[in-house]
């Protein structure tokens, strides 16, 4: 196990290395120049060569490239245009907010999911099993924005239940972190939920037909034993792929849900900086979220032996 993580954790670095090519190069074809954004475009023409020379922009891109990848190895993501701070320190300020939302997000969405499909498999063909699929098909069909801002004019502005948005540190008031996060972590995780519950269903619906557990009702085990014990268990490994496909893209950054619920997290961080061109911190966020994408690759990968004992990566 130890020499199969150490491999995953090696196969890493040609992964980055080309993520962060390609994205160079991608974000350097946004029209627009952030000298223009930073002076105002009535700035004479020197001193806006000035600070190209001095932010390095009037150098070849190969050569920005070779230069920018040196310094990603050594650890140094460079200096943001406009924050006036290391990106690395834009980056681990804003990464708290969104692994809350992550978190809480994807506990709702595993809770809801998992029931919801558990539910719906072992009625089949009955009301509950039509309601699970009907929510879960409105689920998948409904825009996040648009879910966000029926659950703030229902939740925020109607009732005023809960704020419209911000966020408040958990070491600042635990029960403000919680209110303040309740309705962006409710919109992400009935979306996703609606994704694990269909294929919790399918799963779920293929092991129930199967011999073993019609050998285990047949030897008079309780129903609650068969389906929780026999049956779920051996309908994990495709749910735990599209739990770990769901929180590979809540820790890449909900970027419209942190753009209508003004959280300052790590998906409004790109937004911001794709439009004042901030390629710095576009680059490294990209990078970062790359990195979570692989790590939660490989954390499903070792609950994969969990789940199956049969799984083995020797």
């Amino acid at each position: 196990m130890t020499a199969y993580v150490v491999r995953r954790l090696l196969a890493f670095i040609p992964t980055f290395l080309v993520v962060a090519i390609v994205v160079f190069f991608m974000i350097y074809l946004i029209p627009g120049d952030p000298v223009r954004l930073m002076l105002g475009l009535e700035v004479e023409a020197e001193a806006i060569a000035r600070k190209r020379a001095e932010l390095g922009l009037d150098r070849p891109l190969q050569e920005r490239l070779v230069i920018w990848l040196g310094h990603v190895a050594q650890g140094d993501l460079g200096d943001s245009y406009f924050l006036n701070q290391p990106v690395s320190q834009a980056i681990v300020e804003r990464l708290p907010v969104t692994i809350s939302l992550s978190t809480l997000s994807l506990l709702i969405a595993v809770g809801l999911g998992v029931s919801a499909g558990v539910i719906a498999s072992i009625k089949q063909g009955s009301m509950s099993d039509w309601g699970v699929m009907l929510l879960s098909l409105l689920g998948l069909s409904m825009p996040t924005f648009w879910l966000a801002l029926n659950l703030i004019l229902l939740f925020a502005v109607m009732w005023q239940w809960f704020p419209v948005g911000g966020y408040v540190p958990l070491t600042k008031d635990p029960l403000e972190y919680l209110r303040h996060l309740f309705l962006p972590s409710l919109c992400l995780g009935l979306v996703n939920a609606a994704v694990i519950a269909r294929m919790t269903r399918s799963s779920m619906l293929e092991v129930l037909r199967s011999d073993y557990v019609r050998t285990a009702r047949a030897k008079g085990l309780y129903e609650r034993v068969v389906v929780y014990k026999h049956a779920l268990k051996n309908a994990l490994i495709p749910v735990i792929t599209s739990i770990g496909i769901v929180a590979g893209v809540l820790l890449g950054g909900a970027v419209i849900t942190e753009t209508v619920f003004n959280l300052p997290g790590v998906g409004r961080l790109v937004v911001e900086a794709v439009k004042r061109r901030d390629y710095l911190v576009v680059q490294s966020t990209i990078l970062v979220i790359t990195g979570s994408y692989l790590f939660v690759n490989l954390v499903v990968d070792l609950i994969y032996t969990w789940a199956n004992p049969r799984i083995r990566y020797d």
